[in-house]
């Protein structure tokens, strides 16, 4: 028992230090921090990992105090097609459904590859250019980066 609360003690503190510690003004439901990520990529390894990366940064903000909007465009957009991986498609659906992260697609690159809206899981919104609709939202204020 004495060593039980002892490794307690010591672990304590770790919890403590563990803490975000968000920069002013803190993100909120009225001062939301706004992050696109932009997918250009079909490795489903490299999804993979920036999938969980965004899944750990949703869940270190308060709810509704984070937007987040993945934008595919070039070889990204084979991602959500519906004959994509199926669990991860499962885990991006999460995304959207959990945590109404915004997913959005590139018409270009879909005239580009002969694909159509119907080979495309639901809830996809789509613009005439995914890289422009990245650089638009740099212009309004959202932070860009992948986390991989």
């Amino acid at each position: 028992m004495r060593r039980f609360v002892l490794v307690l003690m010591m672990l304590f503190p770790l919890a403590l230090l563990a803490k975000m510690e968000f920069a002013d003004p803190k993100p909120s439901f009225d001062h939301p921090r706004k992050w696109v990520v932009p997918i250009k990529t079909d490795d489903i390894h490299v999804i993979n990992h920036i999938i969980g990366g965004i899944n750990n940064v949703l869940n270190e903000y308060p709810p509704e105090s984070l937007q987040v909007a993945m934008v595919f465009y070039s070889s990204g957009m084979r991602v959500i097609r519906k004959d994509y991986d199926a669990k991860t498609l499962t885990r991006l659906k999460s995304l959207m459904d959990g945590y109404d992260v915004e997913m959005i697609g590139c018409i270009n690159t879909m005239k580009t590859m002969g694909w159509k809206k119907k080979d495309y899981i639901d809830g996809i919104v789509y613009r005439q250019a995914g890289i422009a609709e990245v650089l638009e939202r740099s212009v309004a204020g959202w932070i860009i980066f992948a986390p991989y």
